[in-house]
């Protein structure tokens, strides 16, 4: 086995997370690889984004790419009833009249493309086709990692070991952190639809969530270029899966045959590519880091997508880390402690978005009626909806939110009292 040269840091996947640490970590001046296993561009699901990427984009350096893309402008989110009302938009610039307040809905394997590339100008030295076999410790430490490329086995060594790999999440894995959520246990099956009906003007790049007619699940709607659009089925395994057989265009399309919105909207569309299928997809590792390593994006935690929340974490998370890890290394301390310095401040507004996922997921609970009773706190929900959750204010809604419907109480971190 040959021996590579060092590192300051080693950033496992290259998805929105990984690209987010590497650049910034590069930017801080610190000698950084990127290793990934995939050759890009790939597929990869989530490509709505949050108006609160806005700040993040502009210290990457990547804004004015996608302002001069021809990617549909997110303005909204809109919620449709199980008996088919529409919600009033939810309109971002209702609370912020700013360009930051409108978004993109992205095709991620362009998207993802995009942003690894950002990272080779920025200074990362990025390897596709690399299959990450292990991280290797001393003792507790992290020093390093296990790799294949080409057919050669190698060790690498790093200060820090950044695990951005999403679901693959080696790190958690190998060190036993993974934990479903056991209230949030949901599958989904999506495709790509061309030719849908859409809607007209500033709301013709929204999103709109579906309530199925029995509430026993929901539908995302997102419109892309090009005239393609995402349609996914969200619902439990014992409901999308059980009895179903081992066609899943097959059950999505029964599922929108069953939804009179969906139906409307996907009339003489044209199913296109492959069908894809998820299962049980919100977990969380019981810690963010350790001497040595920090786990960053999807390899953490996944939140149940209701709100398109995934990009803006990973993006966030990637950057919390970068820091603290610019940070630690300075000090000459890659403890625990000092790479996970930015968990409270993360996990914070996790759990904000986390509480308005569990309120969601309520049958008897009606955001209108809450907001009817409580017009005042309708920024606040509008602000959760742009990802606006890194302070202590947007939370207050939680607080009378919690004699409406039960939510969940916060989950602590080993060695910390935070909450996701």
């Amino acid at each position: 086995m040959d021996t590579e040269n060092s590192y300051d840091c080693i950033v496992l996947g290259g998805g929105p997370a990984g690209s987010t640490t590497a650049t910034l970590l590069a930017d801080h001046e610190h000698h950084t690889l990127l290793l990934e296993r995939s050759r890009f561009p790939r597929h990869h699901i989530g490509e709505s984004l949050m108006p609160q990427t806005y700040e993040i984009f502009a210290r990457l350096g990547v804004l004015d790419k996608l302002k001069a893309s021809d990617c549909p402008r997110k303005e909204s989110v809109q919620f449709v009833s199980a008996s088919g009302k529409e919600s009033h938009p939810f309109y971002f610039t209702e609370r912020d009249p700013h360009e930051r307040s409108k978004t993109w809905q992205v095709r991620r394997d362009e998207f993802d493309q995009m942003m690894l590339d950002n990272a080779r100008t920025h200074g990362v030295e990025v390897r596709e086709g690399v299959r990450v076999k292990s991280v290797r410790f001393d003792g507790t430490r992290a020093v390093g990692v296990a790799a294949s490329t080409d057919g050669a086995d190698v060790e690498i060594a790093a200060k820090v070991v950044i695990d951005a790999t999403g679901q693959s999440s080696i790190i958690a894995k190998q060190l036993d952190l993974w934990r479903p959520d056991p209230d949030l246990r949901n599958g989904s099956i999506y495709a790509y639809f061309q030719g849908a009906r859409r809607g007209q003007g500033r709301d013709a790049g929204a999103t709109v969530i579906v309530h199925t007619p029995d509430r026993k699940g929901w539908f995302w709607f997102i419109p892309l270029r090009d005239g393609l659009n995402s349609i996914g089925l969200v619902a439990p395994p014992t409901y999308l899966f059980a009895g179903r057989g081992d066609d899943p265009l097959a059950t999505l399309m029964e599922e929108i045959g069953n939804c009179p919105w969906m139906a409307s909207r996907l009339e003489g569309a044209k199913q296109v590519d492959r069908v894809y299928v998820t299962r049980d997809f919100s977990y969380r590792a019981r810690r963010i880091a350790g001497d040595g390593w920090v786990l960053v994006g999807d390899a953490f935690c996944f939140l149940d997508p209701i709100y398109s929340s995934g990009v803006m974490l990973a993006l966030k998370s990637g950057e919390m880390a970068a820091d603290a890890i610019h940070d630690a290394l300075l000090s000459n301390d890659v403890s625990k402690e000092r790479l996970g310095s930015f968990a409270p401040d993360l996990m914070a507004g996790l759990q904000s978005i986390r509480q308005l996922i569990y309120a969601f997921y309520e049958p008897r609970f009606s955001f209108g009626a809450f907001l009817r009773a409580h017009p005042k706190y309708q920024d606040h929900i509008v602000r959760i909806l742009i990802g606006d959750v890194f302070n202590h204010s947007v939370g207050e809604v939680f607080e009378v939110m919690r004699d409406w419907v039960k939510l969940p109480a916060p989950i602590e971190l080993e060695g910390s009292v935070s909450a996701t």
